[in-house]
């Protein structure tokens, strides 16, 4: 039973080792001060949208 036991460990281990090797930045690299600016200039835009066209 002991032998079973290593071999499980090797294999959930293998997994993760792979996955980490594997792992790639596949996009533009953004500040993440740039977004939270964004999302508050996306707000401001949003509310004056609605003070000036109502629906």
């Amino acid at each position: 039973m002991a032998k079973d036991n290593q071999n499980e460990n090797f294999q959930s281990g293998a997994g993760l080792i792979r996955y980490f090797n594997e792992e790639e930045i596949k996009g533009p690299a953004l500040d993440p001060k740039l977004i939270i600016y964004i999302a508050i200039a996306m707000a401001v835009i949003v509310e004056l949208a609605r003070v000036f066209w109502p629906v």
